[in-house]
């Protein structure tokens, strides 16, 4: 279980975040001199060198959107110049991108931090700069939502790369396309010029996740443990019932994948943000505000606590809280992550992620005492995984976050020479969401806010 420093604050992390940045700034640059435009995105590293895995392009937009964050934290104009560019010239194709579920990561990334930037007035304003980023928002929330299943009580959800039948809990947190997307005023339009909410496919998909992908202790089957995350959901598509969980990158379909744990925690902390700034008639049709903050806020409370609840000491979790090995390290629970063991693997990029989704949690439910403990699990965590080992200051290593895994079951993560287990490497998304929370911390110890809706104006 964490044990929560109860005095830590965001003012006392600015030390180990300024640390990260000045760690960040070139290996975004090695980053961006070793691609080739066209070749396959940085996926993970390999003996300290990002190299790529074609499964599907859903990194690309952490690659040049970390270069966007290095600028909206130093001021470094050289790293906007590189993100903005790269934007300009490589993402188009995931706008409209038609094969997965990942719209949130690779636009909300690049063409939502850019459009934010311009909406706080940190760079120039731009008239047809601004349509363009906006352009790419509404388009990239209405391709995502059209990727659509439904399913027997009405709902639905946005399928995965795997095909119609799969709900993937990583997809909540690309409800971020849905979200800006509705917030400018944007809809899908379908057969006979139907206009379809992307407010409504966010509410529907945001319920069929807690409904099949978080459990909650209420007798769903012989494995049902309150906050417990199926990394997926299996649907019969004739029919469209529920099947049966099932699990692409972790154990199996009865434990639990900490970054798709870590997945839900985030995802649904912020769209509690967000949807506390919608009016109450946008909601209205959909069952109100308090039927919709109650469903969110019971799939981020369920999942935060089952995180706290099965993380080591210090914040960072094993790659899967039932992993096959764990019972195996002593104590694991009991004391800090152990990196070194012959076991199992951490996953720090986890961590990053669910270190996000604890804080925004805690400041949602502020003044309370249960927000208050999502809080300073949240910042525990963050000092942890900010700071070495895990925070790499090498530059002849590109990664920023160490000891992050990617997939397990398939091997494919690197086993340094003289070790049982993966550890050492890093992951595109790990270093993109450290810099976000590091962000995000950064802000917030200044007196300010960090949201992907930040990028709407109001």
């Amino acid at each position: 279980m964490i044990r929560s420093d109860l005095q830590l604050t965001p003012q006392d992390l600015l030390p180990a975040i300024a640390k990260l940045w000045k760690s960040s700034a070139p290996k975004i640059l090695s980053i961006d001199k070793d691609e080739v435009p066209g070749r396959a995105t940085p996926v993970f590293t390999v003996e300290g060198r990002y190299t790529a895995r074609g499964w599907t392009e859903w990194t690309q937009g952490f690659v040049y959107g970390s270069a966007i964050l290095q600028f909206d934290a130093t001021g470094d104009a050289a790293f906007l110049e590189l993100g903005r560019t790269r934007t300009r010239e490589r993402m188009a194709h995931h706008i409209t991108h038609t094969g997965v579920h990942d719209h949130g990561f690779n636009n909300v990334s690049t063409y939502g931090n850019l459009l934010r930037l311009m909406v706080e007035e940190k760079i120039a304003p731009d008239r047809a700069e601004k349509d363009f980023y906006e352009l790419a928002l509404k388009c990239t929330g209405a391709v995502q939502a059209a990727r659509w299943t439904p399913i027997a009580n009405g709902s639905g959800f946005i399928y995965s790369f795997n095909g119609p039948h799969s709900l993937f809990a990583d997809t909540i947190r690309s409800l971020r396309a849905l979200a800006v997307s509705h917030a400018l005023g944007h809809v899908l339009m379908g057969e006979k010029d139907t206009r379809i909410s992307l407010l409504e496919r966010l509410v529907h998909h945001a319920r069929t996740t807690s409904d099949f992908a978080v459990f909650y202790g209420e007798g769903r089957d012989a494995y049902d443990v309150r906050g417990r995350v199926a990394h997926e959901s299996v649907f019969n598509t004739n029919d469209g019932n529920f099947r049966c969980p099932n699990s692409q990158q972790g154990y199996s379909p009865f434990t639990t994948w900490t970054r798709g744990l870590a997945w839900i925690m985030a995802g649904y902390a912020e769209q509690l943000e967000w949807i506390a700034t919608l009016p109450d008639a946008d909601l209205d049709p959909l069952g109100g505000r308090e039927s919709i903050e109650a469903l969110f806020l019971k799939a981020a409370r369920a999942s935060c606590d089952f995180y706290i609840e099965h993380t080591p000491t210090d914040g960072i979790p094993y790659w899967d809280t039932g992993a096959p090995n764990l019972h195996r390290i002593e104590n694991a629970l009991e004391r800090p992550a152990q990196i070194e063991n012959d076991w199992e693997p951490v996953d720090s990029s986890a961590a990053a992620i669910a270190a996000q989704g604890l804080v925004r949690l805690g400041r949602y439910l502020n003044g309370t005492a249960d927000g208050q403990r999502y809080l300073q699990a949240g910042l525990t965590t963050a000092r942890t995984v900010l700071s070495e080992p895990y925070l790499s200051t090498s530059d002849r290593h590109q990664g920023l976050i160490l000891h992050s895994i990617y997939h397990r079951p398939n091997g494919w993560d690197h086993v340094p020479a003289g070790s049982k287990i993966p550890r050492g490497e890093s992951s595109m998304w790990g270093d993109y969401h450290a810099r976000e929370l590091a962000l995000y911390l950064q802000r917030l110890a200044e007196g300010r806010n960090y949201t992907f809706f930040g990028c709407v104006s109001r």
